[in-house]
């Protein structure tokens, strides 16, 4: 039923975890795909394999999401090689401990920048190409973003800076045809949370929590933004779908 034939989708963060299951979807449902890298790129070469013998094409660009440099070459980029942009994915990110105490000017400044800032950079470049025809943003927040997350409180207001800036620029840009939305993944089995799930102590701690009695794997939030990228999200705007198995009700 989605069909994505035709479209140009670009995931940042694309080259691992929430972002390398958000990119391969897309692309098995038709689209062609750019995707960010930052340090990885044979991670990021992996996944642009994978998606050529889907028979689609990949464009694989490293990119520092806090730059506005950066990030204006990845879109035009982006644009040189297929003409359009029809699906973002903000999905890069990073998650960092760090008690209020000992947390330093700096730390809060990167998480801050690379989460939040990094939004508002791709949107702002990307908005203008689909003034033309239209276009799906969807950004990645947390769960963080909605209840706040001790010891990591940097994470938790730039996510939540996610959810308020996702509502507040689609108001604006609904009548031009975009539609923006958010998801709000609870934990995720990638490698940016493995420091707390693979202990099997910690990870037990955590899943009693999860009334699925499970962490999702990153196929189960690529689900959720595929919908939000396909026409059957259409007169969804401005929401936060909440996925993370019903650990957390907002």
């Amino acid at each position: 039923m989605i069909n994505l034939h035709g479209k140009v989708a670009f995931v940042t963060g694309g080259s691992r975890g929430i972002g390398a299951a958000c990119a391969l979807l897309l692309a098995q449902a038709g689209a062609h795909v750019a995707i960010t890298y930052r340090l990885r790129e044979k991670e990021g070469e992996r996944i642009r394999k994978q998606i050529s013998r889907l028979g689609k094409r990949c464009l694989l660009i490293r990119a520092v999401a806090s730059s506005q440099r950066s990030v204006l070459e990845a879109v035009r980029s982006v644009h040189r090689e297929f003409g359009r942009i029809d699906i973002l994915v903000n999905n890069a990110g990073i998650w960092k401990k760090a008690s209020l105490a000992a947390m330093s000017t700096r730390q809060w400044d990167e998480t801050l920048s690379t989460n939040l800032k990094g939004v508002f950079l791709f949107c702002r470049a990307v908005v203008p190409l689909m003034k033309r025809r239209g276009g799906k943003i969807i950004n990645i927040s947390s769960t963080a973003g909605q209840r706040g997350e001790p010891f990591h409180s940097h994470y938790a207001a730039s996510k939540g800076g996610v959810i308020a800036f996702t509502k507040s620029i689609a108001v604006e840009l609904a009548p031009f045809g975009i539609h923006v939305n958010c998801v709000a993944p609870g934990w995720v089995d990638t490698e940016m949370s493995a420091s707390a799930l693979r202990p099997r102590s910690s990870r037990k701690r955590i899943e009693e929590l999860i009334p699925r009695g499970r962490v999702a794997t990153p196929e189960e939030i690529a689900g959720p933004v595929l919908f939000l990228a396909s026409s059957l999200s259409d007169h969804l705007i401005g929401a936060t779908l909440s996925v993370n198995g019903g650990s957390v009700m907002s």
